[in-house]
């Protein structure tokens, strides 16, 4: 039973739980949201100073106590967390500049700069090294994540969308691991299963997942999420233009953006540029696509633990390997949106819930950002360049991409026919 409580994935649960109920419940009413802006005056507002302190006082308080409970040294993390809150609130008034922000150059990418410039051209300071919890911060955000995955809304387009959200990615996922571990020959193959997720299913969330599944490296995890971070910005981009040369309907875009672009808030700017609908469904197919991490995570482990880790001639791993390995936060992940879907919504109305998860998505903003500094500060190009060594791993998310555009394109085209 202790286990539960010293364990940090068991801990992205709590804290996910912790925030979904403090505001279901009305105690958590208000986190502070920087605003787009145009003007370097009206970046920081004067009014949110006040919150935004107070919000990283908080913050660092509810980590703090997990690490307390986990038997970290808490007044390191105390005495760094600040350095990591101001860097991320900076990757905020950055990124939400309107011409940066509506481009997608967004806090997260920002976040991700800033602490690989700093890792890059001086010596992370050894004080600071305690705050650098990236899987902490990141695997609560995707708890909270679940809650946003609404079943009425995911069901709402049917075998529409469920044929192009859930049809491709496995075919995908094994084409890309083939190709990775056969044709490309990489040495990693924890590596190609990472890149081949976050292709597949959703970006960056996928990539973390299945990289604590697999056990890969955090560089592994790195590259493969900086690759798709620049993928992501050039099809945000290039796709709209695309569609309408091509004269698809708002539909047809819409499942086509959704089922290939990675991450979630550039599938709704995509589909933005197309139409509301092209919007709406775009963000339903990256909705179901989202719900199939903790079955692919699951399904690596199983795979990775049965298979590719089991050398002749040793001990075989059982089940109990397989539980050890398989992210404890996909439970959170599925529980949020169960608890969302099926009590808060009957109870409190969809008027409500939304307005309770307006806050749980900013709070989810602020725990993607700090995960990306921490993320940052981890990665030096020395390690990466290990990692893009022969450029395999950026022509495996290339190739994967191409093809996944390709099928996707197809299958929207059948699927969401005179939709």
């Amino acid at each position: 039973m202790l286990a539960i409580f010293k364990k940090e994935d068991w801990w992205t649960i709590w804290l996910g739980a912790f925030f979904l109920g403090g505001t279901a419940l009305g105690l958590i009413t208000f986190i502070p949201k920087l605003p787009k802006w145009t003007a370097w005056q009206d970046a920081l507002p004067v009014d949110l100073i006040v919150p935004i302190i107070l919000w990283g006082l908080g913050l660092a308080a509810v980590t703090a106590l997990a690490l307390k409970v986990m038997g970290e040294d808490v007044r390191k993390y105390l005495t760094a967390f600040p350095v990591i809150f101001l860097l991320t609130v900076l990757a905020f008034l950055i990124g939400n500049q309107s011409t940066l922000s509506h481009y997608g150059f967004n806090n997260v990418i920002w976040a991700l700069v800033l602490g690989m410039l700093i890792s890059n051209l001086w010596k992370i300071p050894t004080w600071l090294v305690p705050a650098l919890r990236s899987e902490l911060f990141i695997k609560t955000g995707l708890a909270l994540l679940g809650a946003e995955i609404l079943f009425t809304r995911v069901l709402s387009l049917g075998l529409h969308g469920l044929g192009v959200g859930w049809l491709i990615p496995p075919i995908l996922l094994i084409f890309m691991y083939l190709y990775g571990t056969r044709v490309l020959k990489m040495k990693s193959k924890a590596l190609v299963a990472t890149v081949a997720t976050c292709t597949s299913v959703c970006g960056v969330s996928a990539a973390i997942a299945t990289g604590a599944a697999v056990k890969a490296k955090k560089e592994e995890i790195s590259a493969a999420i900086s690759v798709s971070l620049i993928v992501t910005v050039l099809m945000m981009l290039g796709m709209p233009i695309l569609i309408r040369w091509l004269g698809l309907s708002e539909a047809v875009a819409g499942s086509w953006i959704g089922g290939t672009i990675d991450s979630t808030g550039a599938v709704v700017v995509a589909g933005s540029m197309v139409g509301p609908l092209a919007m709406e469904v775009a963000a339903i197919v990256k909705m179901l696509q989202n719900a199939l991490i903790g079955i692919v995570a699951f399904c690596w482990a199983l795979f990775f633990v049965t298979r590719v880790e089991q050398e002749p001639g040793t001990e075989r791993l059982g089940i109990k390997e397989i539980w050890l390995r398989f992210p404890k936060f996909i439970l959170g992940f599925v529980g949020a949106s169960l608890v969302t879907s099926f009590v808060l919504v009957p109870l409190l109305g969809q008027g409500e819930v939304e307005g309770i998860l307006n806050i749980t998505a900013t709070i989810r903003s602020w725990l993607f950002a700090l995960a990306f500094v921490a993320i940052g500060l981890e990665s030096r190009f020395a390690n990466l360049k290990k990692v893009f060594t022969g450029q395999a791993t950026v022509k495996l998310h290339v190739v994967g991409q191409a093809v996944n555009v390709l099928l996707t394109l197809l299958a929207s085209l059948y699927f969401f026919r005179g939709f």
